[in-house]
């Protein structure tokens, strides 16, 4: 249990409630639940620039990382492809991948397929059913795919000024504006209570908020004086209580509700928004493909990780379809911007592309 972990290294609830955050970041599980640690390790393995654990902004917007990866690509003589959806994988006489299907008609022939898709969508979307073995296509069914997270972007016309931390007169950015600000943490009981109302089909009243400033680091992303705050709020079920759908009255009371919250931190924040845009986990998975909402294609629970990621017997990115791996969060090690499950995959497809 994570609470035992903190509890061993520290004495400080809002400190233990901060690093708590990140133990139940994009999933439906509150600090109490069993297995919630590994999600903290998870957010803390790995080193950025020779500093363990760190974490950074990508300049120009997590867009600009896919942008360098494509130019990386097309500089070796990769073609790409945007703004084209695939229909379905192509499949040989034996059952195997021969590339993919557009949804215009055209065919995209080739000995391997990489989906970085989700596990849903790859296998029960892309490849016909009765290509699979029934058992697998039972497991892919039976992926936990809960997700909490609601992310609000946010245009503001001034820096948010935090009671804790005043702005100067000069309204020049200070050290906590170029990090991320944790809010509605105080206390481990703060978000396990806010996780069971979710848990029963209710918005959080108070919800966990981690709230970055980008444009701080990045001034172009937003008008010289403005800047665009990116709110990632839990938790918020799929579907509301009583079967309700996430319509706009929904959202904009939940969205309410977190500005509230803020305010409480920074007063002067709602009268300084401009824009904004809610994404509920409808949203999310409507929008960007992942399967309930979920950042990590699946919850990073214990049952779904490692050898059983995204199903026992499949977790070395081959797939029951020859010619065909799964390199995106869904695979081993799971999600996050670290490329570890890309990177394994691209080399178990390397390996047996020279065996072709």
């Amino acid at each position: 249990l994570l609470g035992q972990i903190l509890d061993h290294w520290f004495e400080s609830e809002p400190l233990k409630a901060t690093l708590a955050t990140d133990a139940v970041i994009g999933a439906m599980a509150s600090p109490h639940t069993p297995g919630s640690g590994y999600v903290l390790l998870h957010h803390v393995m790995g080193e950025l620039e020779g500093r363990r654990g760190a974490w950074g902004y990508v300049a120009g917007g997590m867009g600009a990382l896919s942008h360098a990866i494509a130019q990386a690509a097309a500089a070796r003589g990769a073609h790409i492809f945007a703004e084209k959806a695939v229909c379905h994988v192509l499949l040989g006489r034996a059952g195997e991948a021969q590339g993919v299907v557009l949804q215009d008609g055209t065919e995209v022939r080739s000995k391997l397929v990489l989906s970085n898709a989700s596990p849903q969508i790859t296998f029960l979307e892309l490849v016909p059913q009765e290509q699979l073995p029934k058992d697998f296509v039972q497991r892919i069914r039976q992926l936990d795919t809960r997700s909490p997270v609601t992310k609000i972007n946010v245009a503001v016309d001034r820096l948010p000024s935090f009671l804790a931390a005043p702005n100067a007169r000069d309204g020049q950015p200070l050290p906590h504006h170029q990090c991320s600000i944790h809010l509605n943490c105080e206390g481990t009981q703060l978000l396990h209570q806010a996780f069971t109302e979710a848990a029963h089909g209710h918005p959080s009243s108070r919800p966990m908020i981690e709230l970055c400033i980008p444009s701080v680091l990045d001034p172009g992303l937003a008008p010289p004086g403005c800047h665009v705050v990116s709110l990632f709020t839990q938790y918020t079920p799929s579907m509301l209580a009583g079967g309700r759908s996430w319509d706009e009255q929904a959202r904009n009371a939940y969205a309410d509700t977190v500005f509230d919250c803020i305010e409480d931190y920074a007063p002067g924040f709602k009268a300084s928004v401009i824009g904004r845009d809610i994404l509920t986990p409808p949203d999310l998975e409507r929008i960007f493909g992942l399967p309930g909402g979920n950042i990590f294609h699946g919850g990073m629970s214990l049952d779904q990780l490692y050898f059983a990621r995204p199903v026992p017997s499949y977790s070395g990115y081959r797939s029951p379809i020859p010619g065909l791996y799964l390199c995106g969060s869904g695979a081993h090690p799971g999600g996050g911007v670290m490329g570890a499950a890309g990177r394994n995959a691209a080399q178990v497809a390397v390996r047996d592309f020279r065996h072709l």
